[in-house]
């Protein structure tokens, strides 16, 4: 195909117009994101005061976190609570930092009879081939994404800082 002058000319115009304006969005497009939510700096004395709020009962204070971010920070507090059914999340990591008190918690192996809840997150009535672990004040726990867990506080008294790691946003509830 042979193209004559105006026409190549016109081509290649065409061309370099698209290229610059690829080249502009681009360009303009980027810069830092704005923050999705406010900084939290939580002092020692707030957290132990938020502590001894929900201490005594089975209790869990939501600090960070919500629709559109990845991730969730919660202080949790359980007494005398018996192991509730064990867990396996897809798409997300926990990480637990052991204010006072002692758990039990087992973890890895496999669910029994494993159930999906909701999508990608998973329950079982206990965790066959797991390990046991005796955590206590100070112990920091990382529970990969797809390691089954559980814990149960029976006779013991428990603190914990929850940090959830989202694989992505999270979604607002009702949607997919």
């Amino acid at each position: 195909m042979r193209l004559r002058g105006g026409r190549v000319a016109k081509a290649v115009f065409i061309m370099m117009l698209w290229a610059a304006c690829s080249w502009a969005q681009g360009g303009a497009a980027r810069g830092p994101r704005s923050p999705a939510r406010s900084p939290l700096v939580l002092s020692g004395q707030s957290l132990s005061d938020l502590e001894r709020k929900i201490a005594g009962a089975n209790r869990t204070e939501e600090l960070f976190g919500g629709e559109g971010m990845q991730l969730r920070v919660a202080v949790q507090h359980e007494k005398d609570k018996p192991a509730g059914p064990a867990e396996v999340h897809d798409d997300s990591d926990d990480v637990y930092y052991v204010l006072d008190g002692a758990a039990t918690l087992v973890l890895g192996g496999a669910l029994d009879s494993p159930r999906e809840v909701e999508p990608g997150e998973w329950r079982g009535a206990r965790i066959i081939g797991g390990q046991t672990f005796e955590v206590k004040k100070g112990d920091l726990i990382i529970v990969p994404r797809g390691t089954p867990h559980q814990r149960s506080t029976v006779g013991k008294d428990f603190s914990m800082i929850l940090i959830k790691i989202f694989a992505s946003p999270v979604r607002a509830a009702g949607t997919r």
